[in-house]
């Protein structure tokens, strides 16, 4: 799955999940960003991205995350 492809699927599920109108992920967004992404939907989106993508992550790489570039970067390595 392509970079592209992975930041298409996260859209969707942060629109769904943060119940947006629309949402247009970059590399640079961050919680700071989106005034609907707080520390409750921040779980919600992290079990919503784990079940999309049939993975699990750590708590350690979950704090890890400055941004969603590294969201995606680690979504990137466990779906290889």
């Amino acid at each position: 799955m392509e970079r592209k492809e992975i930041f298409e699927k996260l859209n969707e599920i942060f629109i769904d999940v943060l119940d947006l109108d629309e949402c247009e992920l970059t590399d640079e967004s961050s919680a700071n960003d989106i005034e609907e992404w707080d520390s409750l939907s921040h779980i919600q989106l992290i079990v919503a991205i784990e079940k999309a993508f049939k993975i699990k992550f750590t708590s350690l790489e979950i704090m890890r995350w400055k941004n969603v570039g590294e969201m995606v970067d680690s979504i990137s390595e466990k779906i290889m």
